[in-house]
């Protein structure tokens, strides 16, 4: 991805997040977004000694004080996490934060006698990943239906499979999709500014519960609005708002279209005690693998890689519109599981009541973004209220929704596994989705090209290909 189109990104998530200084990190490339001045601990003696070591060379160290250490939560929560001030989150730019890189320093020599993470960033975890969708919706007409078609298999409250989204939440409007009749759960809250045009990622719950219905129809899907900061969530608040979204049961399936790379191989620390709690159940995590078209492990769908994990998450891919390789954005390597198709998906933005405007903003990528023949969707133009490519600023288009659109991303490609895992519940009368997860992989006999790689690919019988024309980059 670009880094104009990082910047950018960050700036709409800054914006989302009035109260919490944000820096890029790691310190020598802008691969992930993280709060200034804090750093996360696990409760008890772990924050105890991270609280006591960093106040001590920060003391010691020249240029640093230990007058902002201290703790910032209280010393138990659910999610298991401490967070730790060290610094004045007001200094510094975007750039990094000194605090906090010294912080993570103070305790590496601590870290390598215990033999695991003692401290950790607080990273962002958003549907927008490296902060860059796969692309934006575009509208489609009612009359062409969704991709994936909807299943012919009808709904039988007694054996629905039982599955949570954790998105963005619905639009309000979603009760006037029939596709949508065994949706629930949180309306997303602000749909429009002033000017009544589509806040950025309005309806990206909306269309992954559709997505999910269209490819499993004995569900009842429960989608929340955790991520509704501009799609995202400091990593520190994601483990409460899990626990808190199971807290009336554990479904049988989450699909999660949100994460974070954090340039380790041993996960979230924010996430570390619900994906034990997770392990306890049942549950079957569906998590996307991420749209940074890299090999970096990304969270939480590589702890589909980790032996004590496997069984219980699994991470998915996205697929080219034409099925046959991966899309030029998708996140790939030996942790990604399976993929699916991701590409110029079709579902449900809003509902019919009446059409909703968007704006988007001029720019040279005009023709790829509405044509959709580009080598890789994350070249499309930035939204409004942000500069184009180019540095200048310039009127924006505005286009009109009616109820469907296309849309491009891992996050897509997540509800369409998610649904043939809970397909299969059904069409086996099986119980259990992680048989169930393994029971279909087993099964399939179904591949793709991934960046040279033969990789698994699950693609629902009412997925229909769309034919892919590439075009040289920056034309």
């Amino acid at each position: 991805m670009a880094p104009q189109r990082f910047h950018e990104q960050f700036d709409q998530i800054q914006r989302s997040m009035p109260d919490v200084p944000l820096a890029l990190g790691p310190d020598d490339a802008s691969e992930f977004i993280y709060e200034k001045g804090v750093v996360l601990a696990r409760d008890g003696r772990d924050a105890a000694l991270v609280e006591e070591t960093v106040r001590t060379h920060f003391t010691e160290a020249t240029g640093l004080t230990g007058d902002f250490v201290r703790r910032d939560s209280p010393e138990t929560n659910r999610s298991g996490i401490t967070r730790i001030k060290v610094g004045d989150p007001g200094h510094g730019d975007r750039r990094g934060d000194r605090a906090v890189t010294h912080a993570l320093r103070a305790m590496s020599e601590r870290e390598g006698r215990a033999g695991r993470r003692l401290v950790s960033r607080n990273h962002v975890v958003s549907i927008a990943v490296n902060s860059c969708p796969g692309d934006e919706p575009v509208p489609a007409a009612l009359s062409q239906g969704t991709n994936p078609a909807p299943a012919e298999t009808g709904h039988d409250p007694d054996t629905a499979v039982d599955v949570l989204v954790v998105d963005n939440g619905l639009t309000h409007d979603h009760a006037l999709v029939p596709l949508l009749a065994h949706v629930g759960g949180d309306l997303h809250g602000t749909e429009t500014d002033g000017d009544g045009n589509l806040l950025q990622y309005v309806g990206h719950g909306t269309f992954i519960a559709g997505v999910l219905a269209a490819v499993a129809p004995n569900t009842d899907i429960t989608v929340r609005s955790t991520l509704n900061d501009a799609g995202a969530i400091l990593e520190s608040e994601l483990g409460e708002k899990l626990f808190e979204a199971v807290a009336g049961g554990w479904p049988d399936i989450i699909s999660l279209s949100a994460g974070t790379s954090n340039g380790r191989t041993d996960g979230l620390l924010g996430m570390d005690a619900f994906m034990q709690e997770l392990r306890a159940h049942g549950t079957l995590l569906v998590a996307a693998a991420g749209n940074n078209a890299s090999a970096s492990p990304f969270w939480p769908a590589a702890y589909a890689a980790l032996p004590d994990y496997q069984g219980a998450v699994l991470s998915v891919g996205a697929l080219r519109a034409d099925g046959e390789f991966g899309a030029c954005f998708s996140n790939h390597g030996s942790w990604v599981k399976v993929y699916a198709p991701g590409e110029r998906l079709t579902s449900a933005l809003t509902g019919f009541d009446a059409p909703v405007p968007y704006l988007y903003q001029h720019s040279t990528y005009d023709a790829c973004r509405y044509g959709f023949t580009y080598v890789c969707t994350c070249q499309s133009p930035s939204h409004v209220g942000v500069l184009s490519e180019d540095g200048s600023t310039a009127q924006p288009d505005q286009v009109m929704f009616e109820g469907y659109a296309h849309w491009s991303g891992t996050s897509f490609a997540t509800p369409v596994v998610a649904g043939l895992v809970a397909a299969h519940m059904t069409a086996h009368k099986e119980t259990d989705a992680r048989a169930a997860r393994q029971q279909l992989l087993a099964a399939n006999t179904q591949f793709a090209e991934v960046r040279g790689a033969h990789v698994p690919a699950l693609k629902p019988a009412g997925w229909r290909p769309v034919p892919v024309v590439q075009r040289p980059v920056g034309t």
